[in-house]
């Protein structure tokens, strides 16, 4: 059999490879869920540090809540800075970076001697250290998964609530006993295993995986062992070939545009291709083009406005609990509450996803709309027992949310470009990110509620399903325009063969 072309090879070689949605796929779902529950997790469960720091340095509730806000800011700013890493490097080694940050950051913040201190340390450092670690990690799960999907998406967040619900008892006993400064250390040992869920990323191209693809390739073509030598990711792959189509495509393009012109010609087939392969080398480590994408912008304005609404209210819980005179260990107990229906929330809907009943941004506004009114609700709540009502409805339809907000992504620009569009879709959400915790802290201060904050993140909620709306009938558009050329389509063919 004679080899291939080399042109062919690149070609196959380019190929991603196929998700497994099973194997060694179910290991990168274990680090995910531990990554979501070191990460997010404990954000959720920072409002039991709280009250306990505000008082120390004897500030606002405004003035704490910056901490939490520039975390979760610095997550979404720095999340393109650890894709383009990730493609640089390694998902792997990213990673593991990352959870050293995160570790080191939040062990500086237990020796802090002003808020300013915690804002670098426990804000932005540990904010940095979230993002190399989430963001990889992620876009590792959805290139593993593709039919299991949503189901995935679901069990990984998961991680999220059952770290949420450990922690948030184990934090206010740590307190009690070593203070929020002993609280803090022994949580910089425990971001330590971010580095281990590092380490069980495994690239997707590695021998394991690409055993079925060379053995396919081998059927079709010939294709040699050697070229496996060395496997490279997907996307990485899959742009190398982007620069050998674009620059014959170009080529061509200034042929055909300036026939007569001999030294416009000489000079665009030199450096036509050159410009191609520094765009297609932008385009590998931080796809800007994502900015022309319309429905990517819209989804991106939801994220926006969904993030003014989806932290705050875990911060200010416990102190809202605590201000209507519930007890410490009983006000702690309410995000425990809320992480255990969070954890049904998302395995039940993430399921419910995964039927496919109805489309999934449909779910999503439904979701969205039910989350904002039960926040808006939440200021006629003053018992303990009217409090864990609250908790309960607010940890499922929270749970619902999250299950399926980023399955949304690649249904909208491809999970061959998950990676950036991740990343710019938490770039874009960053300000929603910042700005909440802080916006909601204003209005607690201003009207001495701490109910006031729960009502601005359910009007920002309700106000973030307007673009899932749009979003929507955006999506119908292109389906009718699908359906209307593939239709022109198979008539035309039809045509040809009739005699």
């Amino acid at each position: 059999m004679e080899p291939p072309e080399k042109g062919q090879r690149s070609r196959a070689a380019a190929e991603p490879p196929a998700a497994p949605d099973g194997g060694y796929a179910w290991f990168i779902l274990l680090s995910c869920f531990f990554v979501f529950g070191l990460t997010f997790g404990v954000i959720k469960s920072f409002g039991v540090l709280f009250v306990d720091i505000q008082q120390h340095f004897e500030t606002t509730a405004a003035g704490t809540s910056w901490i939490t806000s520039i975390t979760v800011a610095t997550v979404h700013i720095a999340a393109p800075v650890a894709s383009a890493l990730s493609a640089r490097f390694s998902h792997r080694s990213v990673v593991m970076v990352g959870g050293l940050i995160c570790s080191a950051a939040v062990v500086f913040g237990a020796l802090a001697r002003s808020l300013t201190d915690l804002y670098i340390t426990v804000g932005f450092l540990n904010g940095l250290g979230y993002a190399l670690t989430w963001t990889p990690t992620v876009t590792m799960l959805g290139l593993y998964f593709e039919k299991k999907r949503p189901v995935a998406n679901a069990l990984a967040s998961a991680g999220e609530c059952i770290l949420t619900f450990s922690l948030t008892p184990l934090f206010q006993l740590l307190i009690d006993c070593f203070s929020w400064r002993g609280a803090l250390l022994i949580l910089g040992g425990l971001q330590l295993h971010l580095c281990v869920c590092g380490l069980l990323l495994r690239p997707i191209g590695t021998p394991g995986a690409a055993a079925s693809i060379r053995r396919v390739t081998e059927e079709e073509g010939g294709f040699q062992e050697d070229d496996w030598h060395e496997t490279k990711p997907s996307f990485q792959m899959e742009s190398e070939l982007n620069i050998l189509e674009m620059s014959e495509q170009e080529a061509v393009k200034d042929c055909v545009e300036e026939p007569d012109e001999t030294s416009s010609l000489t000079q665009s087939s030199t450096s036509s291709p050159q410009k191609t392969k520094l765009r297609t080398r932008v385009q590998h480590y931080v796809d800007y083009t994502l900015i022309t994408n319309g429905r990517f912008m819209v989804y991106s304005m939801f994220g926006v406005f969904a993030a003014l609404g989806f932290f705050a209210p875990s911060l200010f819980l416990v102190p809202y609990a605590r201000s209507k005179g519930i007890k410490e260990y009983q006000a702690a107990s309410l995000l425990s509450i809320s992480a255990v229906l969070d954890l049904v929330g998302r395995v039940f809907f993430g399921w419910v996803a995964n039927l496919r009943l109805i489309e999934t941004v449909q779910q999503l506004t439904a979701t969205v709309i039910l989350l904002g009114t039960v926040l808006l609700l939440c200021p006629l709540a003053s018992t303990f027992s009217e409090l864990v009502a609250f908790s309960a409805a607010h940890g499922l339809v929270y749970g619902a949310t999250v299950a399926i907000h980023i399955t949304v992504l690649p249904e909208v620009v491809g999970v061959e470009r998950l990676g950036s569009a991740l990343g710019f879709f938490m770039l874009i959400r960053s300000s929603g990110g910042l700005l909440g915790p802080p916006i909601a802290g204003f209005f607690i201060d201003k009207m001495d509620n701490y109910g006031t904050g729960f009502l601005m993140s359910g009007v920002a909620l309700i106000v973030s399903a307007l673009f899932l709306l749009i979003l929507h009938q955006m999506n119908r558009r292109v389906q009718g325009a699908a359906t209307t050329t593939d239709t022109a389509h198979k008539q035309k063919k039809s045509e040809t063969k009739c005699p």
